[in-house]
């Protein structure tokens, strides 16, 4: 994927608006800026329908002790 065709992948903003930081997950890249990486931390159920697989019982909730 080139630079001009990255985006967040929650409010879309591309990386021509707002850094992005890359993330790879289930053998693909993403990109999620600063205002939203709390989201992906904190409550990566929000990311239903974002990212694949994200939101069922396996991915909510911590699995730390």
């Amino acid at each position: 994927m080139i630079a001009s065709e990255t985006q967040c992948i929650y409010c879309k903003k591309s990386s021509q608006q707002i850094p992005l930081f890359a993330l790879q997950y289930q053998g693909q890249e993403y990109w999620i800026c600063p205002e939203h990486l709390p989201i992906l931390i904190h409550k990566p159920e929000q990311l239903a329908g974002k990212l694949p697989g994200i939101g069922n019982s396996e991915t909510s909730g911590s699995s730390h002790p």
